[in-house]
């Protein structure tokens, strides 16, 4: 989201709340996959069809009595080594758990080492999902933890498992972590590689929806549907992200377009009053007050911050800060001190210490721009 004090994007901010479809569970036990092993454990070598002379005799065929009982030993191995992969993944779930709740605790050293012994299982026990998706959680805790270097390289190792695995590249998780790559890129100011990345995402996106768009109406079932609502929501996160980035470098023709296209997309999939359509609502209202649109941005934010105060939005406080700035930049000072001050009380009461930081330089701005004022009739008296 963005911040409040003047002419300034807090790139660090709110990002897009898109609930996706997909959801990556690659620890769902299949019944179908127990009943397919069970089966095969209890089949003859060879299968049915070429089983050995002595699976249809009382007595085996000479040689065969040591053959059956190579094959109970085998079985039994077997039985064991699967039971002993079973209880590694088990493990390595239990593990993967505990490291999420670390991370959601903000106890990133134990979430480190849980992932670490996580990984560690998932190659012992071959589990390329299990791989994939441990890299993915150590490259977020990798980038929370500002080791961007080191986020990159594991996002970079997710991508590869996933890739040689044959998922496609255009997989709406493969551009979701190609995204993360291109945020790192942009905070990095590698600024080539940053629109790369946020090209490809873009483009891949508004691909895969017109195909989607062409497919006859009777073949789209609600699977289909959820896989196009899922991709556009991943393309409005992408917009967004580019948005800020644009944002940040003063580009704020393209970061106006990009937040515009977010918007309608937010609206379309989750509704007007939807917290992060509020939220886009008040990114845009603030590129366009840096563009000098104080008149536009202050219909576009106050509608945003109506519309929070019906549904509760969680960082209501934000919302007020950023139209208590755009007032201050339009000269309102005394609205803009009004709803300084409920934005501060409503910051200081959710605990949201950055915040009341730049609301309180906020108003040290107002006070500024008093003084300024005084003393200009002052000089003019």
């Amino acid at each position: 989201m963005t911040s409040f004090p003047p002419c300034s994007v807090n790139m660090a901010a709110c990002r897009f709340r898109a609930v996706l479809c997909r959801i990556l569970n690659p620890f769902r036990r299949s019944a179908d996959g127990r009943r397919f092993w069970a089966a095969q454990l209890r089949r003859p070598p060879g299968g049915a069809a070429d089983s050995p002379a002595w699976v249809n005799r009382h007595e085996p065929a000479p040689g065969g009595r040591c053959f059956l009982w190579t094959a109970v030993a085998l079985s039994l191995f077997s039985r064991s080594d699967d039971l002993a992969a079973e209880t590694q993944k088990d493990e390595m779930i239990l593990l993967l758990k505990r490291a999420k709740l670390s991370m959601y605790r903000g106890q990133l050293q134990e979430a480190s080492g849980f992932l670490h012994r996580a990984v560690v299982l998932a190659h012992q026990t071959n589990d390329r999902q299990g791989i994939i998706y441990t890299y993915s959680l150590m490259a977020n805790l990798a980038y929370i933890q500002g080791e961007l270097d080191n986020a990159e390289k594991l996002f970079k190792a997710a991508m590869s498992f996933m890739l040689s695995g044959g998922t496609p590249e255009d997989d709406n998780a493969v551009i979701e972590m190609s995204l993360k790559l291109a945020t790192i890129y942009a905070e990095q100011n590698r600024a080539e590689l940053a629109e790369h990345g946020f090209r490809f995402c873009t483009e891949s996106l508004e691909a895969k929806l017109k195909q989607q768009k062409e497919e006859p109406a009777e073949e789209r079932t609600e699977e289909l549907e959820a896989l196009r609502k899922e991709t556009h929501l991943l393309l409005g996160l992408c917009l967004d992200s580019r948005a800020r980035y644009r944002a940040s470098t003063l580009r704020l023709n393209q970061a106006r377009q990009d937040y515009q296209e977010a918007l309608s997309i937010c609206r379309q999939e989750q509704g007007d009053a939807h917290p992060q359509t509020l939220v886009l609502m008040s990114d845009l209202a603030t590129v366009l007050d840096l563009q000098g649109h104080h008149d536009e941005a202050l219909t576009l934010i106050q509608q945003a911050v109506d519309l929070s105060r019906s549904v509760g939005h969680p960082d209501q406080h934000v919302l007020l800060g950023n139209l208590a700035g755009i007032l201050l930049h339009a000269g309102h000072l005394e609205d803009s001190v009004r709803f300084y001050k409920e934005a501060l009380g409503l910051a200081r009461q959710s605990g949201d210490q950055e915040a009341v930081g730049q609301i309180l330089e906020g108003l040290t701005e107002v006070k500024k721009r008093r003084n300024q004022e005084e003393d200009k009739k002052a000089a003019q008296n």
